[in-house]
């Protein structure tokens, strides 16, 4: 179903041809020639976004925008002045009372159409589900790039080359950047008294990586290092920020997630205190699987025997054993000592 787009406007040529370039780029639009009956319409039909005047007879776009965001049913539209005020107070009182967007009268069909995408773009963040993972995670931040609120990345930052074992960022230390990973895994790890290491969480290509600490302006709790070879782009600490907090609704629904992903963690750390050795290892190896999108048939798990073993927290000899069950009940294979695994649904459903 296409968008549908209220424009509200006194000025007869300027509201048909608005009108007229949102027909044509495929939008559904409504038109209203005064502030009253703009938001009489509002409340019927509900558009997506509303395009509206400022200095109108019976009711200003102050006043529309004031009635709309106290209705529940529109308090969440996006409003866009356009106007032909260009005054700096004007466009202040405007953004200080809930409006979205200002465009100025003459302007370019292109200005306009831009306006517009933009604007349903971030109010679509607002109201998808993002699922409560690392994956979720990301597409929020791609979604949150791509609706405008920063620039397109590749432009502005470059990427570093990272080679196996190489150190990202270690614990304690105090965050500068958050890291995109272009290409390659990388693992986030603690490391207890005695020198062990626990993952806390595995990364592939598509991740962001390092969010926690910048957000709590706190130091790494953790250390990260590289899997793989990988590619990886670090954001700077203030950009992150600015493209999470610009919009209320944006920041509403990342802090949602983070909930979601701290829930997650909470999940995975009582599946380790309580499952038995053999139901970690499986799930283990099922997250690991998925997390590196190993789907094609018997495509190797590019982790080693210790790495999994701290995925799992367990010895590297009780995995091995367990492994060698696993082998024996045809659930994986290994090869050259590589894992693969035969039947990912057994390996999910294990029953004990």
């Amino acid at each position: 179903m296409a968008n549908s787009i209220l424009v509200i406007d006194d000025n007869k040529d300027i509201r048909e041809n608005t009108a007229e370039i949102l027909d044509l780029a495929g939008y559904k639009t409504f038109m209203a020639e005064n502030g009253k009956s703009g938001v009489e319409i509002a409340l019927k039909e509900k558009p997506s976004i509303i395009i509206c005047d400022i200095m109108m007879p019976e009711l200003d776009g102050y006043g529309v925008l004031h009635l709309l965001r106290k209705n529940v049913e529109t308090q969440h539209i996006p409003l866009i002045f356009l106007t032909a005020k260009t005054e700096r107070s004007d466009f202040r009182k405007g953004m200080e009372m809930g409006a979205d967007d200002y465009i100025t009268k003459p302007f370019e069909d292109i200005e306009l159409l831009n306006a517009v995408e933009t604007r349903l773009k971030k109010a679509a963040i607002s109201t998808n589900i993002y699922d409560a993972s690392s994956a979720g995670f990301t597409r929020f931040l791609k979604d949150v790039k791509n609706a405008g609120l920063i620039q397109e990345m590749s432009e502005r930052y470059d990427t570093e080359h990272y080679e196996r074992k190489q150190s990202l960022y270690q614990e304690g230390k105090k965050p500068r950047f958050l890291f995109f990973l272009v290409k390659g895994k990388v693992k986030c790890y603690k490391t207890n008294e005695d020198g062990k290491e626990y993952i806390m969480s595995l990364h592939s290509a598509g991740d962001f990586i390092g969010y926690t600490a910048l957000l709590e302006d706190s130091y790494y709790q953790d250390s990260a290092v590289i899997l793989e070879d990988a590619e990886i782009m670090p954001i700077p600490k203030d950009d992150f920020l600015q493209m999470i907090y610009s919009d209320i609704n944006i920041a509403t629904q990342f802090i949602h997630i983070i909930t979601h992903n701290i829930k997650e963690k909470e999940d995975r750390l009582l599946n380790i205190a309580y499952s038995s050795l053999r139901k970690r290892v499986a799930t283990a190896l099922v997250e690991i699987v998925t997390k590196f999108n190993l789907k094609e048939q018997l495509m190797p798990v590019e982790i080693s025997r210790e790495e999994i073993a701290q995925y799992v927290g367990t010895a590297t000899e009780s995995l091995i054993r367990t492994l060698s069950d696993f082998k024996a009940e045809k659930l994986i294979e290994i090869k050259s000592g590589r894992i693969s695994v035969n039947n990912i649904e057994k390996l999910r459903n294990l029953a004990y």
